[in-house]
């Protein structure tokens, strides 16, 4: 017998090895077996295909050294699924296995279907008696924490029929509030007994559980109206305004799959927004659902993988964009939540993978429907329900007809102008909050940059710190005292002097949200702020506080980067304030515009959210910008008519499909010819498909350099005739010595 394994390895395809006949009966498709690779290295590897004869034209094949699971690891699906995102996304089996599998399945299979045990307590059987039982308790009047705790076992344990059921040590300390030493006193003297016991994830009886909350004439005609078309096709897209309730038609359309008998997975494009929708959804399926994102430990995601290769495991799992690999028995419906985020898209290791397009492909090969909602839908989303491939079903009014958010632009240049803009917020903006604080309002200020500024500046030369390993200025943390490289993550002292003109007189440029911060807290100082970006959440734990807090109102003004448009529901916010939309516009994107229309629209979405209108003051130096004009208007329709003909006129997607080439090599000089030597190769195959090479906006990260060749690419031509031209390609120039050692990554649908 060969098999072929797929290693966690970034090469080829699959490896082929011999199976000693005293291992055959062990071996099954999607099991997990320890192999030789090279001279020394060993690894655990997936087996994907059973053979009775080798390949032709193979040299020596190594024997199969040990089985570590006689039961598969990923199931058949997730083998069809892993081929589809390597061939689309271009990068090899070894590369997905060693980005999705969890690490334990990487480390000789340690943790394969390791169950998870619990320490349980039972009374030694000579005290099982009433009678012996009293004696102890009599006999402990100068042990009194013992007493209570065995007293506490009594009572939480005896049966109507004088039997003990049984319980955990850690369920009867939590009830008795007792002591670890108290307890390991009553083990010593033999009246406790210890057992381990495998146990499932606890079950939530069905008494516990809230009923769906009803929905309102609007979301009951788009719950009928996504079901009738989930007859015609597989995906549906929900556009429904910021608070108009898509939560509740998710969680009846769960409730409906359920009935089924099969799973959904629910994608939210970040942890932040998990914390919420985990509590609303476990008031109404209980411990049904599963929680599986990076936040969660190696051990959690071990178990919440073995749990979905039972049988009788979570019925839905609600995650983040690597939530598509797990190993799902029979999925009926996927729900991508927000489905505009770039979130969703990977950017490092490979595979570069988009959730969103993913979850379609994985619905298609368990039969299964899609919803994808969003109050600004992706333009290639929105396309696509334009022409008819996705159903499209719109949601115009608010959950409790609330109005809109009123948006007030503010011309900051013409504040400036007329030296009426003392600080980074409007006067309109500052009495705006001064009357939501008297109200006792809430507020949101956002500004999606995080740091006090973007960088220092020399007042005397316009000298600005750079980060010595990345082309990138070095971004002012005034609390750390420090600055900071946001791309390689390195941290430097604050000089005391310009080294250009040896002058002390540094100043910093532009505001993050740590100025923002102390600036509102220097001018409200009466008022309670928290912040939230990258800096202030670093743990799960951190997030929760800072939303916690925010929601019970201890925080009545809450400055963020993007984290806070991303859905979060709260409802006594009266005021939104975006400080700066013109950094947004003027990012060197072509979906730079998209994304500030989203992103602006969706912050202020979070503005008036029950029964009361809410505000908005957008502060720009360009009121009278096309796009703004569509936020003000809150018109998505113009936005995407607008970008469409940009799109068109310059083969954009989604009339185009892109595929960005990125290079990489310590030396400058030597990485420019490969990229221009690669180029020249593509462009004998491709013509002016190719664009480049270029140096893009960083253009040097981590001590590398880097150069960028855009291909752009009929939707209609062959993705596997590209990959032999690119891999044909690439071959040639690492072959030659020059460029032995430059790195070639692909990004397929780049964000």
């Amino acid at each position: 017998m060969y098999i072929e394994v797929v290693l966690p390895v970034p090469i080829g395809g699959t490896f082929t090895y011999f199976v000693p006949p005293e291992m055959e009966a062990q071996i099954v498709i999607g099991g997990l077996v320890q192999v030789s690779f090279g001279k020394t290295q060993q690894h655990s590897g997936i087996v994907f295909a059973i053979r009775e004869s080798p390949p032709a034209h193979i040299g020596t094949i190594k024997p199969v050294l040990a089985i570590e699971s006689d039961r598969p690891v990923i199931r058949r699906e997730q083998g069809h699924f892993w081929e589809w995102i390597a061939n689309y996304y271009l990068c090899s089996l070894g590369e997905v296995a060693k980005a999705v599998l969890p690490a334990g399945f990487r480390s000789k299979g340690e943790a394969v279907f390791r169950e998870k045990k619990e320490t349980f307590v039972r009374i030694a059987s000579r005290y099982e008696e009433e009678a012996q039982l009293l004696n102890v308790l009599n006999g402990m009047k100068r042990a009194v924490r013992q007493e209570e705790l065995l007293s506490a076992f009594v009572r939480e344990t005896q049966t109507e029929e004088n039997v003990f059921r049984e319980i955990s040590k850690k369920e009867l300390l939590e009830k008795s509030g007792a002591a670890q030493g108290t307890f390991a006193a009553l083990v010593e003297k033999g009246i406790f007994q210890l057992y381990e016991k495998a146990v499932a994830h606890p079950v939530t009886s069905d008494t516990d559980l809230q009923p769906l909350h009803r929905l309102n004439a609007g979301q009951q005609q788009a719950l009928n109206e996504i079901i009738e078309i989930f007859r015609q096709k597989d995906v549906c897209l929900l556009h429904g305004v910021t608070s108009s309730g898509k939560t509740e038609i998710y969680t009846h359309l769960i409730h409906q799959t359920l009935q089924s008998n099969k799973q959904v997975l629910y994608l939210l494009p970040e942890i932040a927004l998990t914390v919420q929708i985990t509590e609303r959804l476990k008031k109404f399926f209980g411990d049904q659902l599963g929680v599986y994102h990076s936040g969660i430990n190696p051990r959690e995601r071990m178990e919440i993988w073995n749990n979905l290769l039972h049988d009788e495991g979570y019925q839905i799992i609600l995650g983040v964009r690597s939530s598509v690999f797990l190993p799902f028995r029979d999925l009926g419906l996927i729900i991508v939540d927000e489905e505009h985020d770039p979130s969703y898209k990977q950017q490092d290791p490979a595979p570069r993978y988009h959730a969103r397009n993913a979850a379609a492909v994985l619905a298609t090969l368990h039969d299964a429907k899609v919803v994808l909602g969003s109050a600004t839908p992706s333009i290639e989303s929105f396309y696509n329900a334009r022409i008819g491939k996705y159903g499209y079903v719109r949601l115009d009014k608010r959950f409790e007809e609330t109005e809109l958010p009123l948006i007030l632009p503010v011309d900051v240049k013409e504040l400036r102008r007329k030296k009426q803009m003392k600080t980074i917020f409007s006067p309109l903006l500052l009495e705006q909050i001064q009357e939501c604080i008297e109200k006792g309002e809430q507020i949101l200020l956002f500004q999606n940059r995080r740091g006090f500024a973007p960088h220092l500046v020399c007042r005397i030369c316009d000298w600005t710190p750079k980060c010595r390993f990345c082309d990138i200025s070095l971004t002012y943390h005034k609390k750390l005292n420090q600055l900071s490289c946001h791309y390689c993550g390195r941290s430097y002292r604050l000089p005391t002097q310009c080294p250009d003109c040896e002058q002390s007189d540094l100043k910093p440029a532009g505001f993050g949200t740590e100025k923002v911060e102390e600036d509102i807290q220097r001018l409200f100082p009466y008022v309670s702020v928290d912040r939230m970006d990258m800096d202030t959440t670093r743990t799960k734990q951190s997030f929760r506080e800072i939303m916690a807090r925010f929601e019970e109102k201890q925080t009545q003004i809450l400055v963020g980067t993007q984290m806070i448009s991303k859905g979060l529901d709260f409802e006594n916010i009266g005021l939104v304030g975006i400080l700066n939309a013109d950094a947004l516009m003027n990012y060197p994107d072509f979906r730079a515009y998209e994304r500030a229309y989203q992103l602006m629209s969706q912050v202020a979405g979070r503005a008036g959210r029950r029964k009361k209108q809410g505000k908005v003051i957008l502060q720009t130096s360009h009121p009278d910008h096309p796009l703004i004009e569509t936020i003000l208007r809150q018109n998505y329709e113009a936005m995407y008519e607008q970008q469409m003909e940009e799109r068109e006129l310059f083969r954009y997607p989604p009339l185009f499909r892109l595929i960005q080439i990125m290079l990489r090599h310590k030396k400058e000089e030597c990485l420019r010819n490969a990229a221009n030597e690669y180029a020249r190769m593509l462009r004998e195959k491709l013509g002016d498909r190719v664009i480049g090479p270029d140096k893009p906006a960083v253009g040097k990260v981590q001590n590398y350099y880097l150069q960028k060749i855009v291909l752009k690419i009929e939707l209609l031509a062959s993705l596997s005739a590209l990959r032999e031209i690119l891999e044909h390609a690439r071959t040639q120039l690492l072959d030659c010595a020059d460029f032995r050692y430059v790195s070639i990554q692909f990004d397929v649908d780049p964000v």
